[in-house]
């Protein structure tokens, strides 16, 4: 299995959102030097949002909930992104929680399960969808298309078991589904593929509602 380390563990404070009719928005993450506490946070709309304690989450109509409870992004994947569009990134840019370092999170298996510092235990369920708010706070042109395109989505987590993370923090893949099927490729599927939508049915840990979602594209193709 492979390993890595929490290079930066980042929570966001509410702010104004002019991207969306929410009021507010909590992508403006800034690092912290300091334990955070993660514990599930329960169903997106009505339980308590975010699972990083102090975290806020303004949309949560799309985001938050157990199965978006924390949101992770590689440093690697950030030096791509800062040669492509030829700029400085710095860990929070995008609104991850935690900025990864040493873990592949392009070929991350979905369902793998990450061991954090001594006791957090954290599951891969899908890539982020970028949104407005994350092309209005990037200010790059046709970013969602962009981004969305590449594959390069970080990763979406859900907390087996709640806990402290701490930055750096050791990161080890404890557990990766046999299936193989890797968030880039779920991911592509998902946006570009629909004649491949029953390969993602194999992942146990799929998200409730994006089975569902799928479930129903693939009924309305077959009828």
């Amino acid at each position: 299995m492979t390993s890595g380390i929490v290079l930066s563990l980042n929570v966001g404070r509410s702010e104004p959102n002019p991207a969306k009719d929410t009021d507010a928005t909590g992508i403006g993450k800034r690092p912290v030097d300091h334990a955070v506490t993660v514990r599930r946070p329960g169903p997106k709309t009505t339980g308590l949002h975010s699972g990083v304690v102090g975290d806020f989450i303004g949309d949560t109509k799309h985001h938050g909930g157990d199965d978006q409870a924390v949101y992770a992004y590689a440093v690697e994947d950030y030096a791509w992104w800062a040669a492509e569009l030829g700029r400085d990134l710095t860990p929070g840019l995008f609104g991850e929680n935690l900025t990864t370092e040493g873990l592949d999170l392009y070929n991350a298996v979905l369902g793998e399960q990450w061991q954090v510092g001594d006791g957090v235990l954290l599951q891969t369920t899908f890539g982020r969808i970028p949104c407005s708010t994350f092309q209005h706070r990037m200010a790059e042109p046709r970013w969602i298309k962009r981004f969305a395109a590449t594959n390069r989505t970080g990763a979406y987590l859900r907390i087996l078991q709640e806990g402290e993370i701490r930055p750096g923090d050791r990161i080890e893949v404890v557990d990766r589904p046999a299936h193989g099927l890797t968030l880039a490729e779920a991911f592509d599927i998902y946006m570009h593929a629909p004649e491949n939508l029953p390969r993602l049915l194999v992942a146990e840990a799929l998200p409730p509602s994006l089975r569902d979602d799928i479930e129903k594209r693939l009924a309305k193709s077959s009828a």
